[in-house]
């Protein structure tokens, strides 16, 4: 049954998108992807990974793995790009993933957060507090979700989790002195890598697939997002009889429970 969506779901997105802007966003995706294809020490696969302790993209071992190979090359920096093609010819969810993979991991070598910490939760919280029963609205997260990520950030001290003083049944999320300096080096992280890529792919490359994407994203609200016009649940499914999405994630958390009951 799985077979036909793909090209399926892609037709769709030409008919709403409109067939030049799908076309040009996976020209986009194929020519990063074949820049970035023999740089990742890593294997890319064709989907995002079920996230794992710290909804890392890769566990730690595998991140130790990528440091030796580039110690023993004596580089910092991914070494050049070697084009090995073929990109163009994968259905349009496996260029998303390969390339946001890509860049998830290059952000978590050098971060003592995941991208998906970072940009879904970190982003949202201050120092002044957050509720946390808002966590899921603000960040597009489920709770299953929000509640991996709390009970990590917690216990590593970038959050505190303490009674609203103003509402004593109400508990707020704030960001610690540590939470603040690594929600600081999200943000500088996430400039630098894109400012190192569009060195090595090019800026036009990159501007050109950062426009594909803004198009269809718009702010990733229901109400400002095209994205979301694809989103009506059908009303016999599981979807239909919960809690409807306010905001789309900043990066998609998939979770060893799968879909249901919500761990998308």
């Amino acid at each position: 049954m799985w077979r036909p969506l793909f090209g399926e779901i892609e037709k769709r997105w030409e008919e709403r998108f409109g067939k030049n802007e799908i076309a040009q966003l996976r020209k986009s995706l194929s020519e990063v992807l074949r820049s970035l294809t023999g740089q990742i020490d890593v294997e890319l696969p064709d989907c995002l990974p079920i996230l794992g302790y710290g909804l890392f993209c890769k566990r730690p071992s595998d991140v130790r793995r990528v440091l030796a190979k580039r110690a023993e090359r004596g580089k910092k920096t991914i070494p050049e790009a070697r084009d090995v093609g073929g990109g163009s010819q994968l259905p349009l969810p496996a260029l998303l993933s390969k390339v946001l993979l890509a860049f998830a991991i290059e952000f978590e070598l050098e971060s003592k957060l995941s991208l998906a910490i970072c940009a879904n939760v970190m982003r949202v919280v201050d120092e002044k507090g957050v509720r946390l029963r808002a966590l899921p609205s603000l960040s597009g997260v489920s709770k299953e979700g929000i509640n991996m990520a709390m009970t990590f950030l917690k216990n590593s001290g970038y959050i505190a989790i303490e009674r609203d003083p103003r509402e004593s049944r109400t508990r707020l999320v704030r960001l610690t002195s540590n939470g603040r300096e690594a929600q600081k080096a999200y943000g500088e992280r996430l400039g630098a890598i894109e400012k190192l890529w569009q060195e090595r792919f090019g800026k036009d490359t990159v501007r050109n697939l950062r426009d594909s994407l803004e198009r269809l994203i718009g702010n990733g609200s229901a109400q400002q997002s095209p994205l979301f016009r694809g989103l009506e649940p059908h009303p016999d499914g599981w979807r239909a009889s919960v809690r409807k999405l306010e905001m789309l994630p900043h990066f998609p958390m998939v979770l060893h429970r799968g879909g249901y009951p919500d761990g998308s």
